[in-house]
């Protein structure tokens, strides 16, 4: 005789080993079998929500369609150093943006790619406004409003016939009197049908029910204010849940709210606060790692993040950063031991063996640099990727002094990626070498283009001294 598994149990097995949808499929059939069969309901819910959570708790990018349209007021000329928004100077003796590129928005391009300091090229704002709305909001699609849209959507997929739980029809007055179902429920609403105003409604009920002494669905309700922009309703939610119980989560989503603020110094006190009370806790010395290296304050991050090392020593952000500094402050030698690091650890892609080749080319290695480029062209994932790599396999071409090589190298940098500024730089300075000159005794151009780049890197020596000969020129004139 075989004895048959209870289903709710293997419902639950397949959960705990991440089968999410065998499970939601067991929880269908008793479901069909037992509507009102609250353990099989909350568990599908659960499990629903499991295939599309996403973690709150990294700061999502702020994209241009945000920054142009944010109705929130903020000092437009911040004291030096206070800022994310202002490009400030290097601090605490880093190297100067002649040596180690900036974004756009005057940031240093840091050693790992992260939701709020994406390295790649932002859209321009034409782009943004002839975006196509969403179906929720006339606001243009967002960085952060496409992709939950996106999510919102899944709830389609997994029931052809409609949406599992009909959230037009609930009664969450009495489901926020439930404790056992009302997080879960939350939990659906809020990450698989991206319905934020009834899981706030949901969290704020819960919360009157709990007579406000619930710590977690403070955190919720400010995940919702969050999530709508309402920042300040969102601080004191997350200030109120830390009176309540003190958990590393609630200081990173508080930290989170005051970067949107633009208040990098409040947040920076406020890891050092958590870092009291949780001594070593690696989420929050990377917090404070990654403030520091948007303010441009380099050599205080890369501290940080050696901190982060000893409590975690196969952190690859932290391995990345401190490497990509080692690299910009002259010293590939040591970059090239933390990558090694990183490939022993089972990081295989194209950005890694793109930075190993430049760092066996700086370390006079020349029998790796190529052998590395070649390794990344074939680990190329996006046409972005393939022109970096051409980008830099023709750098290391004027290097060895072979020209030519280098000038096809920048043409097929341009020809996977026609925006990149670094490529048409340089092919105008060999074309230059060339004679190639088509506009000769521009002076007025040259002085203003000399000018603007003074006022984003005033120490530039080649700046200063174009800037001296033209003056002189006009003297003469």
């Amino acid at each position: 005789m075989e004895v048959t598994m209870d289903p709710l149990f293997l419902a639950w097995s397949y959960f705990r080993r991440r089968k999410l949808q065998q499970c939601s499929d067991i929880c269908t059939k008793i479901l069909q079998d037992s509507p009102y069969d609250q353990a099989a309901w909350s568990l599908k819910t659960r499990a629903l929500t499991e295939m599309v959570y996403i973690d709150e708790v990294e700061v999502d990018q702020e994209g241009i369609a945000e920054m142009m349209l944010d109705e929130s007021s903020i000092a437009q000329v911040a004291r030096p150093g206070t800022s994310l928004r202002l490009p400030g100077t290097s601090q605490g003796g880093g190297p100067t943006p002649a040596v180690r590129p900036m974004t756009q928005s005057g940031r240093p391009i840091t050693g790992f790619v992260r939701p709020s300091t994406q390295s790649g090229r932002p859209g321009t704002m034409e782009q943004a406004i002839k975006t196509p709305r969403t179906a929720s909001t006339a606001r243009p699609v967002t960085s952060a409003s496409g992709r939950f849209i996106r999510l919102g959507t899944a709830s389609m997929l997994t029931n052809p016939d409609g949406p599992f739980i009909n959230l037009s029809r609930l009664n969450l007055a009495k489901y926020s009197q439930k404790p056992n179902l009302s997080r879960t429920l939350f939990e659906f609403i809020f990450h698989h049908e991206n319905d934020v105003k009834n899981a706030l409604d949901l969290a704020a009920q819960a919360t009157e029910h709990a007579q406000f002494k619930d710590w977690w669905w403070k955190v919720q309700l400010g995940k919702c204010y969050y999530r709508l922009g309402l920042y300040r309703e969102a601080e004191k939610q997350f200030r109120s849940a830390l009176n309540h119980q003190e958990v590393v989560d609630t200081y990173l989503y508080l930290a989170k709210v005051y970067q949107r603020l633009d208040q990098p110094i409040t947040a920076l006190n406020l890891f050092k606060q958590g870092l009291d009370h949780f001594p070593g806790e690696v989420t929050l010395l990377t917090g404070i790692a990654r403030i520091h290296e948007e303010m441009n304050n380099v050599s205080s991050a890369t501290e940080y993040y050696k901190d982060v090392l000893k409590q975690d020593n196969t952190h690859v952000e932290a391995i990345a950063c401190i490497g990509s500094n080692h690299f910009y402050t002259d010293q590939p030698e040591i970059a090239l031991r933390f990558y090694r690091r990183l490939l022993q650890m089972g990081v295989y892609n194209c950005q890694l063996y793109n930075n190993l080749g430049l760092c066996c080319f700086y370390a006079q290695q020349y029998d790796m640099t190529l052998s590395s480029f070649e390794r990344a062209l074939a680990l190329v994932a996006n046409d972005e990727e393939q022109a970096d790599v051409w980008y830099n396999i023709g750098h290391v071409a004027v290097g060895i002094g072979d020209l030519t090589l280098a000038y096809q190298c920048f043409k097929l940098a341009l020809a996977f990626n026609n925006d990149h500024a670094e490529a048409y730089n340089n092919l105008a300075v060999l074309e230059l070498r060339k004679g190639r000159i088509e506009q000769i005794g521009d002076l007025q151009s040259s002085y203003t283009a000399a000018q603007k780049s003074e006022d984003s890197f005033p120490e530039h020596v080649d700046t200063q001294q174009l800037l001296k000969q033209l003056r002189q020129h006009f003297a003469v004139l």
